[in-house]
């Protein structure tokens, strides 16, 4: 601070302030002051007599002290506190204004009330609860009682109502103090149901209706009411304690504001009332999942991606999409959707959950590849996975849904994992754009769960995972000691010992194949015969014991009600038996008993293993004579042990994926009287199928797969273990009845070291040209970033976009571009083909066939190709005395079909088309049935086709206004021409599936030339591939070939490779519809190209090879390539006065021949190398695109084509130019 001025006190100009307080008490005359001009202090009359006390005025300056940032937090709380207590204040004044009467509030009652009570004892509550008002007097607030905050309102009531319970036991004797718990108990109990409404409002909503169906309608009505506003309930609870409050009034402020939309945020609670069949009712409260309805709906109400796993059998398929249809998703016009890998089980589930809500299949729908009854009334649809890609193709965001559950997910189906990987998506983009959110629910048994919770590719947040126990029974699983060879003979033995010396329950055992399961099956029936006369004595003399026991407890309880009843229920339990018995036993003899047909394509390819028929192999699954004659004696003596073992008769029966519906249902059926149920099955009980009463499992641990080389395409099935996962699956089959016992026939050292922990998913295993289509179409350019739950492998994706482009849908990368950095651009007939529900190559043939008349034929072929097996197959290597006349008749029936000529040249699509041709014949007749099994066609297969052909009709029919098609039953077959025609179209689809015979004059070894007789070489294929014994080009064996499908055959360490669907081709087609795997080396000057006036193009004979292989074409005319001669020649076409006539009067006047612009030398003629260049340029090699270019630039050539003239001005030419009009 600086020095002070001298005497700074006396200096400072103070304000003075003088104490005039004497001069009031001076009275004051102004009357006598007459006329003066007033009065004022400075003219008083009286003087005082004392000096007035004076004081100096003090300006007091206070320092503001700056807060500190946490004093001012801390300060701003306060203040947002008092805030909110005059917010929540005129809040409870304006909720007292629409409170409930005190009368009606009664009425309610809580789910905590109800818990308490229990159910047996809910129609008692009212007099629970009046006793309970007796013991305990509630106080009522003062009318003028003013309540500043709610903030400890449920203490300070809680703490009232104890002090007037404590006053009321001491005045009550009779009360001991032990008592005082149980009034503080219940107490609590209020209070909670007091702060936790919400809770209780929630269980209210889906637990009331669900346990007192037949009970007091108004409790329906109760919880209706209290669901209205999930928003209001905590505040309509304080309505009622604090009624007085109508009065107060407070300043409404922002957080009170901030609050309020808070809570309008938060989705409203909505039951919808189902009024179910009571028995239905009871036997849903059986399954695990409705003990987890609330954590389950909870879960899925605060997330919009959920996983669910559940063991099969707890109920989640049929309950999920119940509650969330009782929750109100199906408000508003929204869907909920849930997808099915299987037809079978999509029309199933919506006929059970139709059936257990009491709805209409109008409101309960479901939607499969070839029929459905979805109308505008659906709430809840089911449908295959293939359809709701389809829907997201037209419709990617779902605005029709508001929950996706995608069922079975553990299967891995290539359109699950695709679905997956596309509603990860769309779920945040529904989300972003606001409005109503979209929910996925993926659902499985076994479910990888690492697959979607680790791939933060997929999803960023791993979703929340819900596992839901299954009514599972423990089960016990025995290893064997030494893990055998021959599995099906160990399966054999261990059923024999279970059936011979364990208690009663049904048999299941797992096979890998249609050929094994009925091997098995007659093995045992021979062993454990079931003898019908004999079981039918036995019933009878137990009928007549039982008879006899009720008549001697007739006499002896005449009188007694309760022996009447028991009495009643065996007359009608013995009369039902004895229906059944009647009815249906006599009717079925299992020793005569076979079963026509094929589990899969596998259980073909081994009944067609007599391809070998020029070897000395023995193929797979068929016995030598020594091994024929060790297993006759072997099972003699295993006959010999169970027989002397035990007399019980075995119900043996076979299970498998293509056996007919009614022959799979009869193992849901009860098996005779005094039988043991024994279900030998393939793996299609695992999951798809919930076999009853099973209490042992045999299961052999081996499956047949169908492995697919990414490269070429070929197939090879091959048994190998199965999957942990798959174990643990069939192993609880045994535990869903009682406990069980599950008998693996491998050592535990084999499941620990060669079982996987789960199955390969499809995507990775199946070529993926289908799929890769629709998503390029869908606008997903680079499909190696599409967030697949398991991404297929890079080699499989590229080899896919590598046929789509052979196929012609996917343009060709040039080779200047890099291919990763540019993906391939579908094309217009990409987009085409990807209409079609079929496959890539099956749509090109379709979209190739609109002309000669040939799309009814085209239609028919492709819906035959797609389905699989629709034919018995049949050998054509046999002679008549090999097998039955039957075979014999297939035979000679297939041969007319495709008998000669172009016929004989389509070669087995012939047979397919005429076979179905006829067999839709037979079906208008309504003779099916029977055709089918006169000329060995599947009936199933064929209605597979039939529904397909229909489809395929309705779509190309939506597209082509002009086009009239239909399903003709009385279409005649095609003309040898049109067999023609359908050759090359075949082609164009099948462009990379060729084959060519293998030159046998080439081989001087005579046994070589033999064992390839029927071999061919296929193109990425190292090694020969033979042609099937039941193909009708067998006796033909033409030189080029085009083939459906490659399978490779293991015949112990050896194997060998087969082709089938196979159709004879002329080799210089190849140019024409597969040119991108031709190689041209040359292209033919003798003889020279020529010009094709009607198309405006020049074709050209080249020297071409087909193929990596290299194999020589023939000399064959095609359009000439796009290259530098090609310009050269349509140059001289030009000057020649072919493509422009008007050029023809100046042809005299030219400096040079035409035929000059295609000679080496012409480029030291600065002329014609102009006029070369131009074309060169432009890429101008045909007429259309010479006319184009004139249209938009009309001097083009003028002056290059004036220059190569001799005396012909601009002058001349300009009249005529450009010269683009045909005469």
């Amino acid at each position: 601070m600086g020095k002070k001025v001298y005497n700074a006190k006396a200096r400072q100009q103070k304000e003075i302030v003088v104490d005039n307080s004497a001069l009031k008490n001076v009275k004051l005359d102004l009357n006598e002051l007459g006329g003066s001009g007033g009065y004022d202090e400075s003219n008083a009359l009286v003087l005082p007599s004392q000096k007035r006390a004076t004081k100096v005025k003090v300006e007091h300056k206070q320092n503001v002290k700056i807060l500190t940032k946490k004093q001012r937090k801390h300060l701003q709380a306060i203040v947002d506190k008092k805030k909110k207590k005059e917010g929540r204040a005129e809040l409870l004044e304006a909720l007292a204004k629409v409170q409930v009467d005190e009368k009606e509030l009664k009425q309610y009652t809580s789910i905590s009330q109800a818990q308490t009570v229990g159910v047996k004892k809910l129609d008692t509550l009212d007099e629970l609860m009046a006793k309970k008002l007796q013991r305990q007097k509630i106080p009522q607030v003062a009318a003028g009682t003013k309540i500043s905050s709610i903030k400890g309102a449920a203490k300070r009531k809680l703490l009232i109502e104890e002090e007037a319970d404590i006053e009321a036991k001491k005045r009550n004797p009779n009360i001991v103090g032990m008592e005082e718990s149980s009034s503080d108990e219940d107490d609590d109990e209020e209070d909670e149901d007091e702060e936790d409404t919400d809770n209780d409002i929630e269980e209210q909503d889906k637990e009331g209706p669900k346990e007192n169906l037949e009970q007091k309608e108004e409790e329906k009505v109760a919880v209706e009411k209290t669901s209205l506003s999930a928003t209001s309930t905590q505040e309509t609870k304080q309505k009622s304690l604090n009624e007085p409050l109508k009065s107060h009034t407070a300043s409404t402020s922002k957080e009170a504001k901030k609050s309020a939309q808070a809570l309008a945020a938060v989705r409203p609670t909505v039951y919808v009332p189902v009024l179910r069949n009571p028995e239905i009712q009871a036997a849903r409260l059986k399954l695990p999942i409705l003990a987890e309805e609330q954590q389950v709906m909870e879960v899925i109400n605060e997330n919009n991606i959920i996983i669910v796993a559940g063991e099969t059998g707890s109920g989640k398929t049929t309950q999920i999409p119940q509650f969330l249809y009782e929750a109100g998703y199906c408000e508003n016009g929204k869907l909920i959707g849930i997808t099915e890998p299987r037809r079978v089980a999509a029309i199933a589930m919506s006929k059970r959950v139709a059936t257990e809500m009491n709805l209409s299949d109008k409101e309960v729908s479901y939607l499969i590849r070839f029929e459905g009854n979805v109308t505008p009334e659906t709430k809840i649809k089911f449908m295959t996975d293939g359809v709701l890609l389809k829907e997201i193709e037209s419709d990617f965001l779902l605005k029709n849904y508001s929950v996706i559950i995608l069922d079975e997910a553990h299967e891995r189906s290539a359109y699950t994992d695709i679905l997956v990987g596309l509603l990860s998506r769309i779920v945040p983009l529904r989300l972003k754009r606001g409005g109503n959110p979209l929910k996925l629910i993926i659902m499985s048994a076994t479910l990888r769960v690492e697959d979607f919770t680790g791939n933060t590719k997929l999803f960023k947040t791993p979703p929340p995972l819900l596992k839901v126990e299954a009514r599972q029974f423990p089960v016990t699983v025995h290893f064997q000691k030494h893990t055998p060879d021959n599995y099906v003979e160990e399966a054999y033995r261990k059923t024999v010992i279970i059936h011979s010396q364990l208690p009663e329950g049904g048999i299941l055992i797992f096979l890998t194949g249609q050929q094994e399961v009925n091997q098995l099956v007659r093995k045992l029936r021979r062993t454990f015969p079931y003898k019908a006369e004999l079981i039918k004595a036995k019933e009878d003399a137990k009928l007549e014991k039982q008879e006899q026991e009720e008549t001697d407890m007739k006499s002896f309880h005449n009188s007694d009600d309760e022996f009447d009843m028991k009495r009643a229920i065996r007359n009608v339990r013995k009369s039902k038996k004895k229906f059944l018995n009647q009815l249906a036993l006599p009717k079925i003899n299992l020793d005569d008993y076979k079963l026509p047909g094929d589990d899969t394509e596998a259980d073909l390819l081994e009944d067609q293993n007599s391809d070998y028929d020029s070897e000395d192999e023995t193929p797979e699954g068929h016995l030598d004579d020594d091994e024929e004659e060790r297993e006759g004696q072997s099972i003699q003596m295993d006959e010999d042990t169970a027989a002397a073992t035990t007399r019980q008769p075995l119900w043996v029966l076979p299970l498998y994926s293509l056996l007919s519906t009614e022959k799979q249902n009869r193992i849901f059926q009860p098996p005779p009287e005094g039988c043991r149920l024994c279900i030998v099955s393939t793996n299609v009980a695992e999951t798809s199928l919930t076999i009853p009463n099973i209490k042992y499992v045999v299961d052999s641990g081996k499956q047949k797969t169908r492995l697919y080389d990414k490269i070429t395409g070929v197939s090879a099935f091959v048994i190998t273990y199965t999957s942990k996962a798959s174990a643990d699956q069939r192993a609880g089959r045994a535990g869903r009845v009682s406990a069980g016992h599950c008998y693996r026939l491998y050592s535990s050292a084999v499941y620990s070291n060669e079982f996987e922990d789960f199955s390969m998913p499809d995507i990775q295993k199946k070529p993926v040209d289908d799929l890769m289509l629709q998503m390029r179409c869908m606008g997903i350019d680079r499909v190696v970033n599409f967030p697949f739950p398991s991404p297929p492998d890079v080699v499989q994706l590229k080899a896919a976009e590598q046929r789509l482009v052979i196929l012609g849908a996917l343009e060709k990368v040039p080779e200047t571009q890099n291919s990763k950095e540019v993906p391939p651009i579908v094309t217009r007939l990409g987009h085409v083909i990807s209409r079609f529900p079929v496959a890539p190559r099956f749509g090109k043939m379709l979209a190739l066939s609109h002309q000669q008349n040939l799309l009814p034929y085209t239609v028919c072929l492709v819906a035959a190709l797609s389905v699989q097996e629709v034919l018995v197959e049949v050998n054509f290597d046999r002679e008549k005395d090999d097998g039955s006349l039957m075979l014999s008749k297939w035979q000679k029936k297939r041969s007319s079909w495709a008998s000669s000529g172009n016929y004989q040249l389509l070669g087995d699509p012939m047979v397919l088309l005429r076979a179905v041709g006829s067999a839709e014949y037979a079906g208008s007749k309504g003779e099916l049935v029977k055709f089918c099994a006169d000329n060995g066609l599947r009936h199933k297969a064929i209605s597979e086709v039939r529904k397909l052909r229909v489809q395929l009709t309705n779509e190309i029919n939506l597209s082509i206004s002009s086009v009239n098609l239909c399903v003709d039953p009385s279409m005649s077959p095609p003309t040898d021409a049109q067999a023609r025609f359908l050759r090359q179209i075949l082609l164009s689809g099948m462009g990379d599936r060729v084959a060519r015979k293998v030159p046998l004059e080439d081989i001087s070894d005579k046994e070589e030339k033999r064992r390839l007789k029927y071999a061919y070489n296929c193109m990425d294929m190292e090694e020969p591939v033979f042609m099937h014994s039941s193909s009708v080009l067998k006796q033909k064996l033409p030189e080029w070939v085009i083939y459906q499908e490659a399978y490779e055959i293991q015949n112990g360490d050896s194997s060998k490779m087969f082709i089938r669907g196979i159709t004879a081709i002329e080799p210089e087609w190849l140019l024409t519809y597969v040119p991108l795997l031709c190689n041209i080396k040359a292209i033919k000057e003798d003889p020279l190209p020529r010009y094709k006036e009607d198309e405006g193009k020049i074709y050209c004979y080249v020297d071409a090879t087909f193929g990596k292989a290299g194999w020589d074409l023939p000399l064959a005319e095609i359009e000439m390539p796009l290259e530098e001669k090609a310009f050269c020649y349509f140059g001289m076409f030009v000057l020649d006065g072919v493509v422009c006539p008007k050029l023809q009067p100046f042809k005299s006047k030219l400096k040079s021949t035409p035929s000059s612009l295609t000679k080496s030398w012409s480029n030291l003629n600065d002329g014609l190398v102009k006029f070369k260049r131009c074309f060169i340029v432009k890429q101008i090699n045909t007429r259309q695109k010479l006319f184009e270019e004139w249209e938009r630039d009309p001097n083009f050539l003028l002056h290059e084509y004036q220059n190569l003239l001799y005396d012909v001005s601009l002058s001349e030419l300009m009249p005529i130019w450009p010269p683009n009009k045909l005469d």
